[in-house]
């Protein structure tokens, strides 16, 4: 692969890591300790991830159990939770923490598929962007007669061939986890 491309390569290929990151946090009526990677606690004064103050796990399909390291820290773990987005009330028998993941309604469901297209269009627009950043360069580079036309035609072909590579695997990420999410 060209170096003029493989700049843009590297660019759309995070686009679309973040966007996995992303899915792996919409929950799917299983609990799946991802919805938690987000969600830091106040762990003496330092914004700490849960993941780093306690031991998290899923004994159940829809409960996920976070047994913090040390006691003090669940009044603070129920705190963050309560302030994240999660929309889940945590519940504690002072030992460890319970999040019990109701089973999902056919609306929400809907919704969250809503939400799945939206995130995977923002990343194809990003990558967009980035097809288009790409081009410009190109552009510039012909206007210093570093490299002829037909070079410049070449590297834009190629260019296109990975954008259509990038936008074809973000519709099957998306289409797998709507079919995930619709799946009861």
């Amino acid at each position: 692969m060209d170096e003029k491309i493989k700049v843009y390569d590297e660019k759309m290929a995070k686009s679309v890591e973040h966007l996995e990151s992303d899915y792996q946090g919409i929950r799917a009526g299983r609990a799946n300790p991802h919805v938690l990677d987000k969600i830091k606690v106040d762990y003496y004064g330092t914004p700490t991830p849960l993941q780093q103050v306690g031991n998290i796990s899923v004994p159940e399909p829809r409960m996920i159990q976070i047994a913090p390291w040390e006691k003090s820290l669940i009044k603070e773990i129920e705190k963050a939770i309560m302030t994240s987005d999660l929309g889940i009330t945590p519940s504690n028998d002072g030992a460890v923490i319970r999040l019990v993941f109701p089973e999902l309604t056919e609306e929400r469901r809907k919704d969250l598929t809503k939400d799945v297209k939206k995130k995977a269009e923002d990343c194809k627009v990003a990558i967009r962007n980035i097809r288009r950043d790409g081009i410009d360069a190109f552009k510039k580079l012909s206007k210093t007669d570093e490299i002829s036309e037909d070079q410049i035609s070449d590297l834009e072909d190629e260019l296109q061939k990975l954008t259509d590579k990038y936008v074809k695997d973000i519709d099957k990420l998306a289409d797998d986890k709507s079919k995930e999410i619709m799946t009861v």
